[in-house]
């Protein structure tokens, strides 16, 4: 299947062009930086059936105008190629090293932090990671691998990714949430390279599937010695929700997920026993690539619970929030038209979302190596560090939420939380 036809198949939109490898190699600005068009995933689509009932993703799609070609994938020799898949000259999309540039998660970070010229990825990461998600994937471990290769990460194998049927029997196959995992075994590693990943199936999209998931992911993480699980799904808030809540409490896992790709409040990130995970956008000069400044992404999704009790880590921020619990409390790139790269086979995508910030962030913690005893112990360490700047960057500029009434602004707000990351300090 072609990523038109995937694309269709998705949200039949007029001028859906196939991404696929861009054969490059030249200095950036080869290509004239473009504009482009954001789709939406059949999988991100909430019906008024599925609240209280069916999770959906938090994915979007970014196409620039006039495709990249169709040229056939790397053949997988275990390096990188950048001449043959990206980052391509004038495209100006994060890589793993792009990311760990901005968020100051290497070592000496290079001024600018240009997609098409640092290499350096985000080192780190131990015990395990799960990622939740729905349905079969069959390419998982061969996508994992031609990513990682491509980026200069370490080799998936056997021993550190491991795809884990929930309920015993292999799910049925849905392109549209392969995507979704595609992206989140992807980046979760791009974070912390050195933890383990497991990839949780789900037998479908239902709250119970996804519950259920979940409580596999625990006994994993329980086995390994504690970790995180990044669910980056979600749905609008139901009154039987706090029902739920309780699968978030496995001592010595950290739990995070997607705040939402548009305005209002999202379960499960509304959960006091989560971290919720909000958006933002990457700003760069479209001449030379160079990173200018992060703004809050005016898709995310935050706001006040309709049913969740304000947690006592939130207390500081009473005035804000009043009594109920407030999202998000961090945020991460998630803008699509600043994306992502992924690789789902047999193509190179550009994806967005706070489906792309939801497994950053959990990486990121690993690879920060506290292991907080629970989210809210997590959560507590969060809030305290409000305001460091070598802990969060705050952002200050941008808007969200019904009406794009939510500012980003000085401190806590309902767009971006505490803000992004600024290293593996406070985490």
């Amino acid at each position: 299947m072609t990523p038109r036809q995937l694309l269709v198949k998705v949200r039949p939109l007029a001028g859906a062009v196939a991404l696929g490898a861009l054969a490059s190699g030249g200095a950036y600005g080869q290509v004239p930086p473009r504009g482009g068009e954001v789709m939406v995933p059949e999988s991100s689509q909430e019906g008024p059936a599925d609240i209280g009932n069916r999770a959906h993703t938090n994915l979007k799609v970014y196409v620039p105008h006039g495709g990249m070609g169709n040229v056939q994938p790397p053949s997988f020799s275990g390096k990188a190629k950048p001449q043959e898949s990206p980052p391509y000259g004038g495209y100006i999309y994060e890589t793993p090293a792009s990311v760990g540039c901005v968020y100051k998660l290497v070592p000496s970070p290079v001024t600018g932090c240009n997609p098409n010229s640092v290499t350096a990825n985000p080192p780190g990461g131990s015990r395990a990671i799960a990622i939740v998600d729905a349905y079969h994937y069959p390419t998982a471990m061969q996508d994992l691998q031609v990513f990682s290769a491509q980026f200069g990460l370490p080799a998936p194998t056997s021993a550190n990714f491991q795809v884990v049927y929930a309920s015993g029997s292999q799910p049925p196959v849905n392109t549209n949430w392969n995507m979704e995992a595609a992206l989140d075994i992807e980046w979760a590693h791009a974070m912390a390279p050195n933890a383990k990943i497991y990839l949780i199936e789900a037998a479908s999209n239902s709250w119970g599937n996804l519950m259920a998931a979940v409580s596999v992911a625990n006994s994993l993480l329980r086995a390994a010695g504690g970790g995180e699980v990044s669910m980056s799904w979600g749905g609008s808030e139901f009154g039987s929700q706090t029902y739920y809540d309780s699968y978030f409490t496995q001592p010595g896992v950290v739990y995070f997920a997607a705040s939402g790709d548009s305005p209002g409040v999202w379960w499960p990130s509304v959960s006091p026993n989560v971290v919720s995970v909000g958006g933002t956008s990457i700003s760069r000069n479209p001449t030379t690539g160079a990173f200018q400044q992060e703004l809050a992404w005016q898709s995310t999704g935050g706001g006040p619970s309709r049913y969740e009790p304000r947690p006592s880590y939130q207390n500081g921020i009473s005035a804000i929030v009043q009594t109920h619990r407030g999202t998000p409390d961090v945020a991460a790139v998630a803008d699509p038209s600043t994306g992502v790269w992924v690789y789902y086979s047999p193509y190179w995508w550009i994806f967005g979302g706070t489906s792309v910030a939801t497994p950053v962030w959990a990486g990121i913690v690993n690879s920060g190596g506290s292991f907080s005893a629970s989210s809210p112990i997590e959560l507590t360490t969060i809030y305290k560090n409000l305001g460091n700047a070598s802990d969060v960057a705050d952002i200050v500029h941008g808007s969200c939420g019904p009406n794009q009434g939510y500012l980003a602004g000085a401190g806590w707000d309902f767009c971006t939380g505490v803000g992004s990351p600024a290293s593996k300090l406070g985490k």
